[in-house]
């Protein structure tokens, strides 16, 4: 069954269409023009629906404003009973250990639900978006919790818009050493490879709680715009699985609605 999946962030919402567990790298745009008649998100959902017979859609969201919009775009085009959104109310496929589920974000209950269906356990799920989240799932308490820390883009912003003299950066965050020549650069090696300090030593304290509870080594997955850096700094083999949440979604369509 094709599930149009959608996962709305804070900057970016990501979407694609998923037809078997196996999710192709979605497509974004910006969560401010979610609702634009005339964005490729709008197109995309027109299609589908018209392709289909009985449109299947599914979304999370970490954005209450970008959720009002979109289920009014969605009562606008008569599809709102075909959309499905992802809460801890719904059937999950999962134990959940943590002791308020109401307050898990959405895209984490989704990459969590991806993880449980689709990796062996323990399974620890790094998500590099505005913000940098592990969660954490294992086989005996099932979705136990995670972290929750700055994005490599909030380092950025941040640093710009709390001084006088440091620049907005664009989206290219290559460095050549560790030795900047100029502010930018400066900035850029700063933020890339502290945020990667960040992520190993983040990672290194999970894995010693879940050694010592006697759990075996994690399968550690990494999805966001920001994981294509964690392949240097993290000692571990990382699964780079860009499609997650929208895997995750869609396994909660079938559980929820077929």
């Amino acid at each position: 069954m094709d599930i149009f999946c959608i996962d709305i962030g804070n900057t970016h919402t990501h979407f694609e269409i998923v037809k078997t567990e196996n999710a192709p790298e979605p497509s974004r745009i910006e969560t401010q023009t979610i609702d634009d008649p005339d964005g490729q998100l709008a197109r995309e959902i027109a299609a589908f629906s018209q392709e289909k017979e009985a449109p299947a859609f599914a979304f999370c969201s970490v954005s209450p404003d970008a959720t009002r919009r979109l289920e009014a775009f969605f009562n606008k085009m008569g599809l709102r009973e075909s959309l499905f959104q992802l809460t801890s109310d719904a059937r999950l496929g999962m134990k959940i250990s943590y002791p308020k589920p109401e307050e898990i974000g959405q895209d984490r209950l989704a990459n969590a639900i991806a993880a449980t269906a689709l990796y062996p356990l323990p399974c620890i799920v790094i998500d590099l978006g505005t913000a940098a989240t592990f969660d954490i799932v294992t086989a005996s308490g099932g979705y136990e919790g995670g972290i929750i820390a700055p994005g490599i883009r909030i380092m950025t912003e941040y640093l710009h818009e709390q001084t006088a003299q440091l620049p907005r950066l664009g989206e290219d965050f290559s460095v050549d050493g560790a030795i900047g020549h100029s502010t930018s650069e400066a900035m850029r090696i700063g933020c890339v490879i502290g945020f990667g300090g960040m992520i190993q030593a983040l990672f290194d304290a999970v894995v010693k709680e879940l050694r010592a509870r006697g759990e075996s080594e994690p399968t550690v997955v990494a999805t966001g715009g920001a994981a294509k850096f964690l392949q240097a700094p993290l000692r571990q083999r990382i699964i780079d699985t860009p499609g997650i949440t929208l895997q995750g979604l869609a396994l909660a369509y079938r559980l929820n609605r077929c």
